[in-house]
């Protein structure tokens, strides 16, 4: 009997310095933290969310109601190699824009890729409508507009936007399409203001006809799809606007993925 009760007396010792000690290193685990700041990181600001989020809301009846619909129509009825060259040709239109963009955050790189491109894809790709620059010459095209320019010499967001129709913005990127609206092509062609509106949104329903229902699993995945855009847009342009392509040297580096129609090697460079 004496033996039992020293055996037990011996483990319950045990376990009990055991537990204590963990409790004593757990407390001075989390003591040492205590002190911690908590950090929170918000890429954008939004002082206007309440009016945000009704432009959201209007916008997402407009989508499932009213541009969706008419999108598949026009995919119906439009075979895809047809709307892959609308698209093209509309791409090739706003080369002044990601060109002069490009120059002016001293991106010679791009500027260049942009400046091939347009030619060949206007010449032997029949005024846009093919991409021969990208399935031959393996030239991609770049994406840039006045608010990355913004962003690269230094200007902030400012806040964020949900503009009718048009979806996530913020006040740079706002100001940056109605600056880049004046290089655009159609601005300076003869075509009245309802016809150059008529061009705009063909270009947005090809666009959503060759997409992959993207906000459709948006919706359906996100317990809050407004907050979910706003965060992915935030991060899309961060990392657009952060971009290290900034490269004097026109000629260092890969400036094409295939010696293919690559000008600078016909010339030895």
């Amino acid at each position: 009997m004496l033996k039992r009760l020293f055996i037990l007396c011996f483990f319950v010792s045990l376990f009990g310095v055991s537990i204590v000690g963990a409790d004593d290193f757990d407390a001075a685990f989390g003591d040492e933290f205590s002190d911690a700041p908590v950090v929170t990181e918000r890429l954008i600001a939004d002082p206007l969310q309440p009016l945000n989020r009704g432009t959201f809301w209007v916008n997402d009846k407009l989508y499932f109601y009213l541009f969706k619909p008419i999108a598949r129509g026009y995919r119906q009825v439009t075979p895809r190699p047809a709307r892959v060259s609308v698209g093209n040709f509309f791409a090739n239109l706003a080369t002044p824009i990601r060109a002069g963009n490009a120059l002016l955050q001293f991106k010679f790189r791009d500027f260049g890729t942009e400046t091939y491109r347009f030619v060949i894809n206007s010449t032997f790709g029949i005024l846009g409508l093919f991409d021969p620059a990208e399935s031959v010459g393996g030239v991609k095209k770049t994406v840039e507009d006045f608010g990355q320019t913004l962003g690269f010499y230094g200007v902030g967001h400012g806040f964020y936007l949900v503009l009718p129709i048009v979806g996530p913005s913020s006040l740079r990127d706002a100001t940056g399409v109605f600056v880049d609206s004046y290089a655009d092509p159609l601005r300076y062609s003869h075509l009245k203001t309802s016809e150059q509106m008529g061009f705009k949104m063909l270009d947005a329903e090809n666009r959503l006809s060759l997409d992959r229902e993207t906000y459709e699993g948006i919706v359906h995945d996100s317990l809050d799809p407004y907050l979910f855009i706003r965060a992915a847009y935030a991060q899309r342009r961060l990392a657009q606007v952060g971009e290290d392509t900034y490269n004097v040297n026109i000629f260092k580096g890969p400036l094409f993925d295939s010696d293919l129609l690559n000008p600078f090697d016909w010339i030895g460079f």
